[in-house]
């Protein structure tokens, strides 16, 4: 069952500590994103997403973003989140936070003695929740899954 809220679509049942290894080849070289290079045919290592997307997996949880308010952060409607709750959740990071039980996706900003929800869009305001009663910070961004 999925649950959307302002902003964010919460994706359940979601297990994270019930996974299973799926280790792909990693390549040893990178890919050029201007003028081709010459291939190399060397496999560095094999590679499992979730170790490399998930650092506490009991800690860890998916959410899809709905809305634009936070493009210029690399967000776009649709992408799918991954949040750890374990991280500290400091000025500059992208959290889910919920607001008065409305949850969204902004940026945390501490601004002398105010804290502020930052969109990633000229369009949409800043949210001053220094002194809000129902604002909780539910855990930070730490990957952005977009498709192309």
């Amino acid at each position: 069952m999925n649950i959307r809220t302002n902003g964010l679509e919460i994706l359940g049942p979601v297990e994270t500590d019930k996974r299973q290894a799926l280790h792909l080849p990693l390549f040893l070289a990178g890919v050029q994103a201007g003028f081709p290079s010459p291939a190399d045919d060397f496999i560095d290592k094999r590679l499992d997403l979730n170790e490399y997307l998930i650092q506490h997996p009991a800690a860890t949880f998916f959410v899809r973003a709905v809305g634009e308010s936070m493009l210029g952060a690399g967000i776009h409607d649709g992408d799918l989140l991954i949040v750890d709750r374990a991280v500290e959740a400091q000025s500059g990071k992208i959290v889910i936070a919920s607001v008065n039980g409305e949850l969204t996706v902004k940026r945390l900003e501490r601004k002398g003695q105010r804290l502020l929800l930052v969109p990633a869009n000229p369009d949409y305001p800043p949210l001053d929740v220094s002194d809000h009663e129902g604002f909780e910070v539910w855990g930070v961004v730490t990957c952005v899954i977009h498709k192309v």
